[in-house]
């Protein structure tokens, strides 16, 4: 507990703010409050300029990308889901409009996204100083699909954040961001939580699943 506590001492005031907001965007998330939105906006914000000064780049991007999705997943909890009922098969109860995708579809969304990742690091090795280049892209795609999929309730969602979570312990270590990789620890653990409590959600009313293209 004291090594914990040291390492917390190590970290800025801003990045022990992000933190605490995060924290509180995957627990509201969790209870699918609209309130997760601006927690998350408002962490993602000050995590850009954190991730700009280390040299993250495309972790940057992704802070950014992660405030317009706020945005979007605001409306999209707000508005859409509602009138999802009547719209789109394999949703859940009209209380959670949780939605469960084919195996398929997300082995092909894999496919094309390690690609893209592959594509996007190599032209950043090449011509950028930025640091674990290929990690920190593979972790920027794959955020960027699972967010998206957090605003459309999707609940796969959360077995993508187990995964990305776990690399990202190790990479903000690496970084010197050892709040930031406390706080994806904490987020691993969550984020099984969050599975197992949105399946709940959505087996009280079993659905056959749904496959986008």
């Amino acid at each position: 507990m004291d090594s914990v506590l040291e390492l917390l001492a190590l970290s800025s005031n801003a990045e022990l703010l992000a933190v605490a907001l995060a924290i509180a965007y995957v627990i509201l998330a969790i209870r699918q409050s609209l309130w997760c939105w601006p927690a998350a906006a408002i962490s993602a914000s000050i995590y850009t300029v954190l991730f700009f000064t280390g040299r993250l780049y495309m972790e940057s991007v992704l802070q950014i990308f992660y405030v317009l999705m706020a945005g979007y997943g605001y409306w999209s909890w707000r508005y859409r889901t509602g009138a999802r009922a009547s719209a789109e098969p394999g949703k859940a109860s009209a209380g959670s409009d949780i939605l469960q995708l084919q195996w398929q579809w997300h082995a092909k969304w894999f496919v094309i996204l390690s690609v893209l990742s592959l594509l996007i690091g190599t032209v950043l090795v090449r011509f950028t100083d930025a640091d674990m280049a290929y990690l920190d892209t593979f972790t920027t795609v794959f955020s960027f699909f699972a967010t998206f999929l957090v605003a459309r309730k999707v609940l796969e969602n959360w077995l993508y954040w187990i995964v990305i979570d776990v690399v990202y312990i190790g990479l903000f270590w690496a970084k010197g961001f050892h709040a930031t990789a406390l706080l994806f620890a904490i987020y691993t653990i969550m984020a099984a939580i969050g599975y197992w409590r949105w399946r709940q959600s959505m087996q009280e009313t079993p659905q056959p699943q749904a496959g986008y293209n």
